[in-house]
């Protein structure tokens, strides 16, 4: 006999939508009204091949998560641009060629997708998270486009809180 679907199966189900647009990311030293575009966690689990006589079996290997990139409105104050080169001073000064400990430029970043009344629907923790390329972007007489700060972050892991 043929097995029949469930109605809750095949009814629509009334649901909200997270927005891309709403969204806040906290960064120590940067201003959140700066961050302009904010990439999610997306992470990747390697596969391993077990060989076993003349068959292959496959199980979970290491997790990598990808880097997240952000995007910064580089306003003339407060400068986003001098915020960026903070941040990228505790890992590497350019004037003396030191570069700094891991204690001092790594950081956790919280990013949280927002509700349509501005409530709290998703955290995120980058834990030890870093700027691992920054981005100016260049002048352009023949436009009328803002300036604005490209950063990729490299982080150890992330949580998913709720």
């Amino acid at each position: 006999m043929a097995q029949l679907l469930d109605a809750n199966e095949i009814f629509f189900t009334q649901f909200q939508p997270k927005s891309a647009n709403r969204f806040v990311m906290y960064i120590e030293g940067i201003p959140s009204f700066l961050i302009r575009t904010a990439g999610r966690p997306s992470p990747t689990t390697s596969v391993v091949e077990l060989d076993h006589i003349n068959v292959k079996r496959k199980v979970a290997g290491k997790t990598t998560w990808g880097d997240v990139t952000i995007q910064l409105y580089d306003p003339i104050t407060p400068s986003g641009a001098q915020a960026a080169m903070e941040w990228l001073r505790l890992q590497h000064e350019s004037v003396t060629g030191r570069d700094g400990y891991a204690d001092f430029y790594k950081k956790d970043i919280t990013l949280n997708m927002l509700g349509p009344v501005g409530d709290f629907v998703e955290e995120w923790t980058l834990k030890g998270a870093f700027a691992s390329s920054i981005s100016f972007s260049g002048g352009d007489w023949s436009s009328d486009a803002y300036a604005t700060i490209d950063i990729t972050l490299a982080y150890d892991y992330a949580v998913l809180q709720f």
